[in-house]
This record gives structure tokens, sequence and C-alpha cells, in this order.
């Protein structure tokens, strides 16, 4: 791969390797909770509930705004949809 081409679209839009890293996990537990909302096969309403947020709340996290939920909201929402995270760190390439 060259060196000048970014791994990752959060690579390309972060300014540092901090603010890449935090997209990269944000958009991760976002996308598994979509997921597991969309398996529920509930309505919004409903769904919300569970997850205790708002409907409109609700309706942004399934639209997948990324930019209206941090990595700690995030985390909180995961649980709260009753998901198990697990983190893997490892040395950079």
């Amino acid at each position: 791969m060259n060196a000048d081409i970014s791994e990752s679209v959060w690579d390309a839009l972060a300014d540092t390797q901090q603010e890449a890293a935090n997209l990269k996990a944000r958009s991760a537990l976002l996308y598994a909770i979509r997921q597991a909302v969309q398996r529920w096969d509930l309505p919004q309403e409903e769904a919300a509930k569970r997850l205790g947020l708002t409907r409109p709340r609700t309706s942004d996290l399934l639209r997948g705004k990324l930019a209206k939920f941090s990595l700690d909201a995030l985390v909180n929402i995961a649980a709260s949809a009753q998901l198990e995270i697990e983190i893997r760190v490892k040395d950079a390439a």
C-alpha cells in the first residue's frame, strides 16, 4: 500500500490519529447497536424505551448520525442494548 493512501475513511477524515481512533471506535459501536435494534424488529418508540433514549435520539442513532454521539454515550447505549463490549488494543503497524 502506498504510504500516502489512508488506511480507512476515518484516517482520511480525521485531523489527528487520536480523532481517527475515536471515529473508528464510535462507528463500530454505532454499527453494532444499529444491527441489534434492527434485529429486535420493534417500532422506534419501543426501541427507544429499551435503549433509554428519546424517539428522536433513537432516530439519529438508526440513521447513523455519528457526530451526535460521543464514545461514552455509545458505550452506555450498547449496555442498554444488552451488548457486551470487548476492547482490543494492538500496536499500530
